[in-house]
């Protein structure tokens, strides 16, 4: 299980849910993927994050950290 935020919106225009990865915005033309429902957006944005991970991991380039919630 990946730690990566991950955001989910509508899309009227395009009548679907889009996904954008935010850790990944400065390397990845968002939105990065989508899918006719949200669980189907979801599936496919892990699948879309574990893809980015294994490249960058096996073409030696940095890893972006995942962004955590901290809560004072």
């Amino acid at each position: 299980m990946n730690r990566y935020s991950m955001v989910v919106q509508w899309s009227d225009e395009d009548q679907l849910f889009l996904v954008t990865i935010p850790e990944f915005s400065d390397r990845v033309l968002m939105p990065c993927t989508h899918g006719k429902t949200r669980e189907e957006a979801i599936h496919n944005g892990e699948d879309v994050i574990e893809m980015y991970l294994e490249a960058w991991s096996s073409e030696g380039e940095t890893i972006p950290e995942p962004r955590t919630l901290q809560i004072a």
